[in-house]
Order: C-alpha cells, then structure tokens, then sequence
C-alpha cells in the first residue's frame, strides 16, 4: 500500500523527472493460429491479434489518466513467426505476407510496434528459419510497425556462425531496402545473444513458447529520477551513491508494478515481469550518459566509464528486485546513441567510440545499440560485430545484442534523423580492416566450458 509521502513523491518524479512507464506490451501466443494453408494462417493471426488486444490501449490510456503516470508506449510481442508460418510459409515471400498481416493488426488495435517477426537460430537453422531471416529486409521495408529480431547464439549452445554471417548480408540489404528513409529498416531490427523470451521493450521483443496464451509486461524507465537523486548526493562516497540509486530504482520499480497489476485486472490477462531498465530518450534530462557524467566523468567514454556503467547497472538491480516478485526481461541500463543527448553529444565531440561502447556493453543490459555507421561498410564487417558482441554474450552468462545502422548514401561527420524515440545520430566510424575471411568459415563456435552445468 502506498502512503502519502509515496504518493506525493511518486507525483514530483513524474512531473518534474520525467519518470514513466514506458511500455505495457501484451505477449500472445500465436501457435493456436498454426495451418498449412497460408492464406488461413493469416486470417488466424489477424483475428488473434485483434481479438486479443482490442482493448490494450484504450486500458493503457484509462490507467495512465486515473493514476497519473505517462504510459508512453502500448505494444505487441507475438510468438517467432519462424515458428508459426513453417508449415504454409516455403518463402521468404510467403513470410512476408505475415508481416502485412501483423503490421494490419497492430494499426488496428492501435499500438505503436509488434514484436516477433523473429528466428530463434543459436544452434542451427530450419529452412523456415532461413526463409524468414532472408524476408527481413522486404518485410521491414513494406511495413511501419513490426520489429524484427534473431537471436544467432547463447551460453548453451555457442555461436551459430552461419547464422551471424546471413545476418550481417540481412542489415546491409535491410539498409538498402529503406534508403530513402535513412535506412530505417534496420532500426526495427536487432541481433541477440541469450535473447530473454519475456522483453518487453523493441525491437527485440517476443513471446516466448514457455509463456501463458496472453500476459502483461511491463517496462519501466527513469534517467531522470536517477539523475536528479544523485545530484542531491553530490559529495558522497561509494556507499552513498549506491543506496541512493537502488533506493531510487525501488521507487521507480514500485510504480511500474502498479501499472503492471493493474492491466492485468483491467484486461484479464496475467501479470508477467516488470522490465525495469533505464532506457533514455532524446529529451533533456532523460540520459543514462548524464547519469555516468554526474557519477563523476568529465564525459561518457573517459576512463571509468565502463566501471561506473557496472555499478549503475548492478545497483538498479538490486533495487529494482525488492520491489517486484517478478523482475525480468533486460533489466538494467541502456545505452542507445540515437536515442540517448548525452551519447549523442559524447560522440560528436570525439569522447565514444565504438569500441569503448563495445567494452561498456560488458556490463549494461543489452548491446550495441541505435548506432549510425557509414553505408558503405561490408557485410561482413557487420557480422564481425555481431559476432564480437555475441561472443560477449555467451562468454559472460548473459544478453546481448547488436543494432547497427550503415545508413546508404552517409558518411563518417554526417547526421541522421530517426524522429520520436529513435532521435538522431551522427555516423560513427568502423575500424576499416577486414574480417571476412573469419566470419565466413562457417559452422559453429562451441559453447565455453562453464556452460557445462547440468
């Protein structure tokens, strides 16, 4: 229960920190949809989805107005398409027409992405697999509002190899698909390592085969709240400065389990996990950068950066799991360029580089994330990073994830517009020496030896 005190801090978060939940995504299952008709496959999946989430936003809006806490996002994630089209899909072309499907759907019930367009490959590839993974570009070039994801390895199974280097030919043909836009496209697409089958955050979310037919996730988010904490313990030690952020990620943590309660009674769809990541906008005040800059760094990239990034994250997550029984998805903090001022502004004047964001996602919550990079690099100097990143992944028991953009037509000093959430980035350069012959030897990097556990 909460008391005034609560109740009246929780108001001054809100309006003066920029504190919200910034995502109700449902998960549905799509496996009752299965046919080998395709034409039927669609008519299941449409009518699923819509039947299903009717009611999402209008109860997201209606909770947001009663309780008084922005919810800025409403949004699907459904079972890995890979999964659900292989018996009538025996294409890439015929994936594709699941995509139209879902984004029809997701314009009709209202949210803002659908999650799931996705290919579960760590240990080996169907021929369903394959086809989808190669649809991606057209599927995300003909459609505004599905999300896409591949998860290519984990602590388990090792590297699927094969895997990372169609991934890195899918990104490139992705950016060239919606070059006129940018290459938006591969902002709806990202690349995991021991993806978690409850995130509820895109553009890597789905519904796992392990979940309920329907449930609510939450995912909450406080740069801000954090930021503003931490300037009111200027001057602290060490200690200081970690209760202060867990007890803040407590607080935070609390509302976003308000909010996930609630829609689960509201929709008569059972609660899941509260997500509760700091994930940054490109609004003043609302960045994981700041946040390190006010732990005490000239600005983010110096030395320190990567060891004040994994006390952030850690202390979050203590907080965060005394306020909710069920904390899961990513969990910690983001740290997107495009999507984040104090990034943006790091890596113009020179401070982030590529490759200390790499060493910095050794300790955040996801990857390398919403970074612009010249459209002329090769493929397989994409999937070199994927698979750099994913190796991360697997080697440390944990998630990661890659979500490059080589923007067509753009070079290293250039800016590029996303808009909304997705802001804005200046390309980064790519180290320019090859890897090819690496990523193209194909098969499978074996799983690490503290994998071994059963």
């Amino acid at each position: 229960m909460l008391n005034m005190f609560e109740v009246i801090e929780t108001n001054n978060m809100i309006e003066h920190e920029k504190l919200d939940v910034r995502t109700i995504t449902m998960g549905i299952s799509l496996l009752d949809c299965c046919d080998s008709d395709l034409s039927a496959l669609n008519q299941k999946i449409y009518k699923k989805i819509t039947a299903t989430a009717r009611d999402l936003v209008s109860t997201g809006d209606a909770i947001a107005r009663d309780f008084g806490v922005p919810i800025v996002n409403k949004r699907i994630s459904v079972t890995p398409i890979a999964l659900v089209g292989g018996c009538a899909c025996k294409t890439p072309e015929d994936f594709v027409t699941i995509a139209r499907t879902l984004d029809r759907a997701a314009k009709e019930v209202g949210v803002n992405f659908l999650g799931g367009y996705s290919a579960l490959v760590s240990k080996g590839m169907t021929t369903a697999d394959e086809n989808l993974i190669r649809s991606i570009p057209q599927a995300l070039a003909e459609t505004e509002r599905v999300c896409s994801s591949v998860n290519v390895g984990s602590t388990k199974t090792g590297l699927n190899m094969d895997a990372v280097n169609l991934m890195g030919q899918m990104i490139k043909a992705a950016a060239e698909a919606t070059k006129d836009q940018d290459s938006l496209g591969c902002a709806k697409l990202v690349v995991f390592c021991n993806a978690p089958d409850d995130n509820p955050f895109m553009a890597g979310a789905f519904h796992g085969v392990t979940e309920a037919d329907a449930i609510i996730n939450v995912g909450v988010s406080g740069p801000g709240v954090v930021k503003v904490a931490l300037e009111q313990a200027r001057g602290g030690n060490f200690e200081v400065l970690c209760e202060t952020i867990k007890k803040t990620a407590f607080k935070i943590t609390r509302v976003g389990q308000l909010v996930a309660q609630e829609a689960s009674k509201r929709l008569g769809v059972p609660f899941g996990i509260i997500d509760l990541s700091l994930a940054p906008t490109p609004a003043v005040g609302d960045s994981v950068a700041e946040i390190l800059e006010e732990i005490g760094l000239e600005r983010v990239g110096a030395p320190g950066t990567t060891a004040a990034l994994a006390m952030l994250n850690d202390q979050v997550k203590k907080g965060g799991i005394m306020a909710s029984s069920y904390v899961g998805g990513l969990s910690g903090a983001f740290i997107p360029v495009s999507e984040d001022q104090g990034m943006i502004d790091a890596v113009s004047m020179g401070a982030l580089t590529l490759e200390k964001l790499e060493a910095m996602t050794c300790v955040c919550s996801v990857g390398l994330d919403m970074i612009a990079i010249p459209g002329s690099t090769p493929a397989s100097t994409l999937a070199g990073i994927i698979a750099d990143e994913a190796a991360i992944g697997m080697i440390n028991q944990k998630t990661t994830a890659v979500r490059l953009i080589p923007v067509i037509g753009k070079d290293v000093g250039d800016r590029v517009e996303f808009g909304g959430l997705l802001g804005y980035a200046p390309v980064m350069p790519v180290n320019p020496y090859s890897c090819e012959r690496f990523v193209s030897r194909g098969g499978r990097i074996p799983a690490p030896v503290h994998s071994f556990k059963n």
